[in-house]
């Protein structure tokens, strides 16, 4: 999947293989399911990436 400077992505779900420590630390930073996040930058390399999340 490409991640493109600003465009918008909704999060619609985790899947069960995603490492439950990994999902508890993407839900502790407001990626729930149903946000809204926005790509404000990527780096050259495509790591990190700068995000934006609403509700």
């Amino acid at each position: 999947m490409a991640i493109n400077m600003g465009s918008t992505y909704r999060i619609l779900g985790y899947q069960p293989s995603v490492n439950s420590a990994w999902r508890q630390k993407l839900l502790t930073m407001g990626m729930l399911p149903g946000a809204v996040i926005e790509v404000i930058r990527v780096a050259p390399m495509g790591d990190p990436v700068q995000i934006s999340t609403r509700r």
